[in-house]
């Protein structure tokens, strides 16, 4: 079974996608969560097929 490394409001990365740049956490339904990224905007990630890689906080 798979698990989150992660909650909401915390950064992450989509390891194929670096150009969306670092993304919030903003839902979390399951396995399938919604992130903001800074790049990109908000984005639909289902984690069972896709893992989001956690970085520091990187509130300024």
């Amino acid at each position: 079974m798979q698990f989150l490394d992660f909650s909401l409001g915390d950064f992450v990365k989509h390891p194929d996608k670096p150009e969306w740049g670092i993304g919030q956490v903003q839902s979390i339904t399951g396995m399938r969560v919604i992130v903001n990224f800074e790049d990109a905007g908000k984005m639909f990630i289902n984690c069972e097929l896709v893992e989001l890689l956690t970085v520091a906080d990187e509130t300024d």
